[in-house]
């Protein structure tokens, strides 16, 4: 998989990473060249007091060492580049990636995986190509033309490369097959910190109220603690790797030294000879060292490259038509615009037995409210993401205006949309910024007035910034009531034709629930507005009342109706009031 994204991201960067395995060339040369040039001044020059040669090849030296310099910067310089904008390309993927999943998609990584994928995960595959840009071209190179080098100094010497490179190979392999294991677990474990991290600052406010802190630090103890003993595992072996080939290079040094003076005190080498042999036996042992650690960073590389690949290759469930119904030809006559109708929709999750909801049949128009209530569980929230795709029918149709939903673009259908989740969630900016979320050519006037019907007005003004009032992530400055209500605005800027809210006045008392309702009715008379909701009284002047049971409607009509004839509805409407009150 690392191969496969290289491939991928790194093509259009082919030109400037030529380049640089050509500076890569030059320098590793000029490397293998320099000791060559040592022994020349040292045979040639030293010992004869040749002071005019020991300055010619100095200064020929002195130039080579510029160039493998320059060389090195620029290969620094693009191999950097090159990595990060590969790191930049696959982050970007990954994120629009992810912006196409359904919640089925989301759900099956987990929202941590996915926040590490996207972050650790490409910073892993990152480093390891800039190592690679650097290291893995050099280290062949030098390590061949070292041993091309050393036998040009002496062959007999050079035996000793023949007991020096395996020793040092079997040293670093034992090492690197010690650590594999580390490296496979610490993706995991970082998942498994930030996913109680994350959980942890969400639930932050009933962590409190439980007073369970003592034991959510014991939580993130352990999830630390499992980060802790695997990353000192793999950082044990590491600090035990350089020790050992220390140990094995100057054992080396040693050895070529003692061998090295008896082939002097024969004759039968020079002292500029042993100088440089002894230099291209370091070039080639940090070679082989230089290679290995890079065989270390791989097996990490490789299982993020995996995860990283494992979200690419995922299909959302949601697919863009291949031919999109264009939105200007629906309903572009006389017409209502924003007929929500459902038939026999069935929505299951893989491999689950019984489905989620089946059977369910309804049309909304345009000008009636439409609710559907139900215990908990029973699907409602599940029905109402079926109308923005927020995953898709597994059997029915569900369409708007005659079109089926999966008909249109996902833009498209999202234009008809206000939707006010069960969960309101602003974005960190302000509140201006959160109301133009869904239409950002609205004008101040036009937010204002969608506060007032949101009954949000009155807290707004009270801020000292007004529209601007800076907003945190999440919206923890203001409380759920005030959430809720600007959530309610932002869909109410928009003017969709199709609102829906999912149990969006929950947080909200029964006086300011009723003012907003009577306001919000005169702004959404021509469109379709479909409420779930929990509490009787948000929905008792709906048009249309669903009674949703298992997944089933079981009951359908007005709240009159329903009290006298549907016993599910009347079970729900007694758990929260009397008869006579419902009446």
């Amino acid at each position: 998989m690392l191969i496969t994204l290289g491939r991928r991201y790194l093509r259009p960067y082919a030109p400037a990473i030529g380049v640089l395995l050509v500076l890569q060339l030059l320098q590793t040369l000029a490397s293998l060249y320099l000791p060559s040039l040592n022994a020349d001044i040292i045979d040639d020059g030293v010992v004869v007091g040749d002071i005019g040669f020991i300055w010619r090849t100095g200064g020929w030296m002195l130039a080579v060492s510029l160039g493998q310099v320059a060389c090195a910067i620029g290969a620094v310089v693009l191999g950097a580049r090159a990595a990060t904008s590969f790191g930049r390309d696959l982050r970007h993927d990954l994120f629009d990636a992810v912006q196409t999943f359904s919640a089925r998609e989301v759900g099956q990584f987990g929202a941590p995986s996915l926040i590490t994928r996207t972050t650790n995960d490409v910073q892993q595959i990152q480093m390891v190509l800039l190592m690679g840009f650097t290291i893995m071209v050099m280290a062949p190179i030098m390590a061949v033309g070292g041993v091309i080098m050393a036998l040009r100094q002496d062959v007999e010497l050079s035996a000793l490369l023949l007991v020096v490179v395996p020793v040092l190979a079997v040293v670093m392999g034992l090492l690197l097959w010690r650590m594999l294991p580390y490296f496979r677990a610490m993706q995991g474990r970082i998942d498994a910190i930030n996913g109680v991290l994350r959980e942890q600052i969400t639930g932050l406010r009933v962590v409190r109220a439980f007073v369970r802190e003592q034991r959510e630090i014991e939580r993130f103890g352990e999830a630390n603690t499992a980060l802790f003993e695997t990353s000192l595992g793999a950082g044990k072996l590491m600090a035990l790797a350089f020790p050992a080939v220390m140990l094995v290079m100057n054992a080396s040094s040693v050895a070529v030294l003692w061998f090295g003076a008896q082939q002097i005190d024969r004759g039968a080498m020079q002292v500029g000879s042993l100088t440089a042999f002894l230099s291209y036996l370091m070039q080639i042992l940090m070679a082989v060292m230089m290679s290995t650690m890079m065989v270390m960073m791989v097996p990490r590389a490789a299982v993020a490259a995996n995860r990283v690949v494992a979200v690419l290759d995922t299909q959302s469930s949601v697919v863009e038509p291949t031919t999109p119904v264009p939105l200007a030809s629906v309903n572009d006559g006389d017409g209502p615009r924003g007929v929500l109708r459902f038939d026999d929709v069935e929505f299951r999750y893989p491999g689950a037995d019984e489905p989620v909801l089946a059977g369910v049949a309804f049309e909304a128009v345009p000008g009636t409210v439409t609710a559907v209530i139900g215990s908990t569980g029973a699907g409602k929230t599940t029905l109402l993401g079926l109308v923005p795709r927020l995953f898709d029918a597994t059997g029915g149709t569900v369409s708007v205006d005659g079109v089926d939903v999966r008909s249109f673009a996902q833009a498209d259908l999202a234009s008809l949309m206000g939707l006010v989740p069960q969960k309101a969630f602003l974005f960190s900016g302000t509140i201006a910024s959160n109301l133009r979320y869904g239409r950002p050519d609205a004008t101040d006037d036009e937010l204002w007035a969608a506060l007032e019907i949101a009954q949000a007005r009155d807290f707004v003004e009270e801020l000292a910034d007004g529209l601007e009032a800076p907003v945190t992530q999440g919206g923890t400055t203001f409380s759920g009531g005030q959430r809720q209500r600007l959530a309610i605005a932002r869909a109410v800027v928009r003017r969709p034709r199709i609102y829906l809210f999912d149990d969006s006045f929950s947080a909200l008392d029964y006086a300011t629930d009723a003012r907003l309702r009577a306001a919000l009715a005169p702004r959404t008379a021509d469109a379709t507005v479909l409420v779930v909701a929990q509490r009787v009284a948000t929905i008792r002047d709906a048009d249309q009342i669903l009674v949703l049971e298992h997944g089933r409607i079981v009951g359908r009509g007005t709240h009159a109706e329903l009290l006298a004839s549907n016993a599910t509805y009347q079970e729900i409407v007694t758990s929260q009031m009397s008869l006579e009150e419902a009446a």
